[in-house]
This record gives C-alpha cells, sequence and structure tokens, in this order.
C-alpha cells in the first residue's frame, strides 16, 4: 500500500491568522464531532508564533503519570526542521472547546518538553526521517496546588506493541479547511500495524486508520481505544502523527523504551 510521506501538521500550519497549507478533503470524510462534548482528559496546546498574533496550534491528552502533570502529544509539536527549537510558551487547555480568548487563563502552561533522543530536527532537514520517532510527552504546571490529572482525570499510556486490528478513537482539533480547530473532531475505526515492504520506513511501526480527514491542528491528538464516558479517558495506544490528506492518517505508539521518557517527564517531586 502506498502511503505518501505527507505530514498532517506543522508548527506553522495552525497559525491562525496565516493561510493552512493543503487542500480541503472530501466532505464524505469528514470528521465527526466528538459526541460527548470535549473530556477534561484531552485538549489543545496553543503558542504564540510571534509579535503579530499568529498562534501554532497541536492537539494532547493528558497520560496517568507520578506528579500528574504529563501530556502526550507529537514530537513535531514540539520542534521540527522548519523550527527546531521548542516554543518559548505553550498552553495545554483540557476539554477546549471555542475557547480562543481565554486560553491561557483556562490553559496549564507547560514546564519542559521531552522528545526521544532521536529526534533532532535539523533546519532543511527530511522530516520523514524523523517519523518513526513522532512522540513527545510535556510536563505542566500545578494550578492552586493541583495537579492537571487531580483536576481532569487521565488516560492510561499504553506501550507497543499496540493489538493489531483494534478499534480507535482518534481526537483533535483539527484547523485547517473544513475545520476552524474550536472543537473537538474525531474519526473511529479499526487499525492495522505498518509493516512490511508495502510500508514506507517513515511509518513502519505505526498506525493505519482508513477514511479520517482530520486536518492540520489534530497532530498529537490521542488514539484511545476502550473509552470510557464515566470518566472521560480511556487507553492511548498512540499519537496522530502524519497523512495523506487522502483519508489516511497514521499514529505513532510510544514504543517500549519511552518508557525512560515518562519518567523523566514526571515532576522531580513526584513521588
Amino acid at each position: 500500500m502506498d502511503l505518501p510521506r505527507r505530514l498532517l501538521s506543522t508548527l506553522v500550519a495552525g497559525a491562525l491568522t496565516v493561510t493552512v497549507q493543503g487542500a480541503a478533503a472530501p466532505g464524505a470524510l469528514a470528521a465527526d464531532p466528538w459526541a460527548d462534548g470535549a473530556p477534561g482528559t484531552v485538549g489543545k496546546i496553543i503558542w504564540e508564533l510571534d509579535d503579530n498574533g499568529r498562534l501554532g496550534v497541536c492537539s494532547g491528552a493528558i497520560v496517568d503519570a507520578p506528579g500528574g502533570s504529563v501530556i502526550a502529544t507529537a514530537a513535531h509539536c514540539v520542534s521540527s526542521p522548519e523550527s527546531p527549537q521548542p516554543p518559548a510558551e505553550v498552553w495545554f487547555v483540557p476539554g477546549y472547546d471555542h475557547g480562543l480568548s481565554s486560553y491561557q487563563r483556562d490553559g496549564w502552561r507547560v514546564l519542559a518538553f521531552h522528545t526521544p533522543p532521536q529526534w533532532q530536527p535539523e533546519p532543511g532537514g527530511d522530516i520523514a526521517d524523523l517519523l518513526p520517532h513522532d512522540y513527545a510527552l510535556l510536563t505542566v504546571e500545578e494550578k492552586e496546588g493541583r495537579t492537571i490529572q487531580q483536576t481532569h482525570g487521565a488516560n492510561t499510556l499504553a506501550f507497543a506493541p499496540v493489538p493489531d486490528g483494534k478499534d480507535v478513537d482518534a481526537l483533535g482539533y483539527p484547523a485547517a479547511a473544513p475545520y476552524d480547530g474550536e472543537s473537538l473532531r474525531a474519526c473511529s475505526g479499526a487499525t492495522r500495524v505498518l509493516d512490511g515492504p508495502d510500508a514506507p520506513a517513515a511509518n513502519v511501526g505505526g498506525l493505519l486508520l482508513e477514511d479520517c480527514d482530520l486536518t492540520e491542528g489534530a497532530s498529537g491528538g490521542p488514539w484511545l481505544q476502550d473509552y470510557d464516558p464515566a470518566t472521560g479517558s480511556g487507553t492511548l495506544v498512540a499519537v496522530m502523527s502524519a497523512g495523506t490528506g487522502t483519508g489516511r492518517v497514521v499514529g505513532r505508539p510510544f514504543p517500549e523504551e519511552a518508557r525512560e521518557l515518562l519518567a523523566r517527564a514526571a515532576p522531580a517531586d513526584a513521588s
């Protein structure tokens, strides 16, 4: 199966005052609004690109971790060949829903970024070479003496290998047409693990989901199995990494070695 190496999102793709690159996907593939409303365990990542009001956006989710302050997202939301350094000030807004005017008040400031050692973007480099390592964890602040996990709950972070053929809910805040990034959208269906000669090297080990047109801004959003509406959480098996622009998207699981990354993402005083 031919899967073009096309990023679903870049750091500037969700900028609100510039034209987002890429054509709108066919309407028949439109991702549905999340029926239960945006749960607090899933949210939007927002940062300022410059002094002219342009904002970068991605998606992410709270994961269960020592210290209760960890967000899972995609590494290309942290840095890329176009922007090799992480943004200066980043906010994660749990349960985001049309909250652009208050994202700093409602959000939790990111204190630290944690990407795998293989994620080393160079200016002008080919991001396809990095995509097998397109996962990251963020450490966020506490607010009023409470952690984000105490306040909103958390998803369980699963590590590869991920069961093949099981249904997932891929969630995120797509900001490119036909979406505006202001509400949580979802695609659901069975996934398969990409391997063998038909899978480009950049996508090997990723999860393929068909018939999904989540666009720029959905990057880093959680792929959840066994979602429980009562708790607003599930098991996070991957984060949104890449897409073809024609209805196929790839989620990147967290490999076994990412357990060390999770330990580093826990606050220093976590017990």
